[in-house]
């Protein structure tokens, strides 16, 4: 799940961008103009901003550069402009990516998954550590408290996919798509029988949990034991 702002001054179009995105697993904040969408998306601090170039107040261009000014959030634009001269501008400006209106909802969310995935490539390859767990991408080990970890392919992508997101709720959709690459329908149980190979491997169970805790109707977090 990403924290996605919208900055949109269409409301009908706003709105299906929540709804949408939301459907897919998202949390949503949206602005109307540009000056509002600066102040969340350097107060909220997102993962992702879709901006729109066609704002009130400001164009999208220009409060491109201004939000770059400032952070280094991941931006797409979604644009009703196709001008080749257009698209290079708001590339040289800062922008990650772009989609052309009238767009999908499924299209957007997978642009969205794609410029997290690149902005998180050198993330992703450093070592995590949370309490005694320490999970190494490149080394490909785990360890708990200085014990080596006998893990598998898949647990241990698993381990470092929810370990990456220390605190976080991660839902069995997210971790089917990011962790397995395949469509979520049905194949809950997999993370299910996963999570409980994990657990017995982290020495801990469902009914008394150290480090993953799972979250009913929603999925499942990686924290730190307590105390």
């Amino acid at each position: 799940m990403a924290q996605v702002l919208v900055v949109e001054d269409d409301a009908t179009i706003r709105s299906a961008l929540i709804r949408g995105l939301t459907e897919r697993g998202h949390a949503v904040r949206s602005a109307p103009t540009a000056m509002a969408g600066l102040e969340q998306a350097v107060g909220d601090r997102p993962d992702v901003v879709v901006l729109d170039l066609g704002l009130p107040d400001l164009d999208g261009t220009a409060m491109l550069r201004m939000l770059r000014g400032v952070s280094d959030v991941p931006v797409i634009v979604a644009t009703a402009r196709d001008d080749e001269s257009e698209v290079v501008a708001v590339l040289d400006a800062g922008a990650d990516d772009y989609v052309t209106k009238p767009f999908g909802v499924a299209q957007l969310d997978a642009r969205i998954r794609a410029v997290l995935r690149r902005g998180g490539d050198e993330q992703r390859d450093q070592a995590v550590t949370v309490g005694g767990l320490r999970i190494d991408p490149r080394s490909r080990q785990a360890t708990l408290d200085d014990d080596t970890l006998d893990l598998t392919p898949r647990e241990f992508d698993l381990l470092h996919y929810l370990a990456a997101r220390a605190g976080e709720v991660v839902s069995k959709r997210e971790l089917l798509t990011e962790v397995w690459q395949l469509p979520y329908g049905g194949a809950d149980k997999t993370v299910d029988v996963h999570l409980s190979w994990l657990r017995r491997k982290l020495g801990e169970t469902a009914q008394d949990p150290r480090y993953l805790h799972a979250v009913r109707g929603v999925g499942v977090r990686l924290a730190a034991p307590e105390g």
